[in-house]
């Protein structure tokens, strides 16, 4: 049983890289070249993503209620397609009308197919006990970027971005299509669904009695996952411009920025090992401190601080993602777990797809004060974290 759970494990988590290096983590490296040849500007190109985002966002409650009702592994098979289906349409589009169709399919993709989608696919198999098999996967994909940004720069250097995402869709048929019909069937009696004999007072199908105000838990976890995914996803496109723009040398910012991505493994790997017997919301409130901690440093201090403060931003978001599967969990339960982490997650991808614009809108305007709003933002999440109530958890 444990052997099959590590490759459960191992299978989901080569996969979720996989989808993350070939959609969220592509435009970055692409965008340039692909707006050159199809006569657009590169803006446009990540008009297009931002579209990805929101059908993904409008997508994404369906997705989890799929996976609620047949299990884990014939949705995202199914999106080992999709994702194919939409990297050859951006190879073979010839002007921007076919680029945004080929973005659009692959929002469906990214709906099904990312993070919420696979949470919901272990909280299906494992029940309560879902929390080491997500953050495990999350360990896998924290190596996206490691992984995507140099192999699509390798691609588009030797033979062009048509045929970098052409690799990338194959990748999804030849490697992730199988990995992701590793995963075990849906159980006879699924874990969302309750047994007659249940003893009501240790039943994890329903909602824990600590959730005594579920409509105020929902929008606070809303409103947590939106900002978070707004200040990690404009980090992600603009960390060496912010380090630069508050004095940092260019050959400095990009080293103190390639500090996030080992810090956020760290800080999984922290969740997975000391952690683990901790109430998710009390890592998550420490998580959710760490952005604006940084930030504070950075501003205080100037150059120094930039270090401080990727890798405290960087930690933090590790955790964070984890929390993204594990607080619905233990707030609400495994009932109805795959739409109920769908629609909380909606405002995080409308968030998410206007980051890059409104954080790229605050540099251009005030300069590194940019960075107190990303910290005001985080100090309202971690407020927002503090708000929640679970026994188990303690008080604030």
């Amino acid at each position: 049983m444990k052997a099959n759970r590590s490759l459960t494990i191992t299978s989901l988590g080569i996969a979720q890289t996989l989808a993350w290096a070939s959609s969220y983590y592509l435009p970055a490296m692409l965008a340039t070249s692909m707006a050159r040849d199809l006569g657009i500007s590169t803006p446009t190109v990540f008009l297009g993503f931002s579209l990805a985002l929101v059908v993904s966002a409008l997508l994404g409650p369906l997705a989890g209620k799929l996976i609620d009702r047949y299990g884990g592994r014939p949705v995202l098979a199914a999106t080992s397609f999709v994702f194919a289906a939409g990297l050859a349409g951006l190879a073979m589009a010839q002007g921007p009308i076919g680029m945004m169709i080929a973005w659009a399919v692959l929002g469906v993709a990214m709906a099904a197919g990312l993070y919420e989608a696979a949470f919901a696919a272990l909280v299906h198999l494992y029940g309560k006990d879902a929390r080491g098999a997500i953050t495990g996967i999350t360990l896998f994909a924290g190596f996206a970027s490691t992984v995507g940004w140099p192999l699509s720069a390798w691609l588009e250097l030797e033979w062009g971005w048509r045929a970098a995402c052409g690799v990338w869709a194959g990748l999804h048929l030849i490697v992730a299509l199988p990995l992701n019909l590793l995963l075990p069937a849906s159980p006879v009696t699924p874990a969302v669904q309750a047994t007659p004999a249940a003893d009501p007072a240790t039943d994890i199908t329903r909602a824990p009695a600590s959730t005594q105000h579920p409509q105020r838990t929902a929008v606070l976890l809303a409103f947590v996952f939106a900002v978070t995914w707004f200040i990690s996803t404009a980090m992600a496109a603009h960390l060496p411009r912010l380090l630069q723009v508050q004095g940092v040398p260019l050959a400095t910012a990009l080293l103190f920025a390639g500090l996030v991505g080992p810090a956020q493994v760290a800080g999984r790997l922290l969740e997975y090992g000391l952690l683990r017997n901790v109430h998710p919301l009390l890592s998550a409130r420490v998580a959710g401190a760490m952005h604006t901690l940084g930030a504070m440093v950075f501003l205080a201090i100037g150059v120094p601080g930039g270090a401080v403060f990727t890798v405290l931003h960087g930690a933090g978001n590790g955790v964070l993602t984890i929390a993204k599967g594990t607080l619905p969990l233990v707030l609400f339960g495994v009932k109805d777990y795959g739409v109920r982490q769908g629609l909380l997650m909606v405002p995080a991808r409308f968030a998410q797809a206007l980051s890059p614009w409104l954080f790229g809108l605050a540099l251009d305007s005030f300069g590194a004060g940019a960075l107190w709003f990303s910290a005001a933002l985080g100090a309202l999440a971690f407020a927002a974290l503090m708000a929640l109530r679970d026994k188990a958890a303690g008080r604030p």
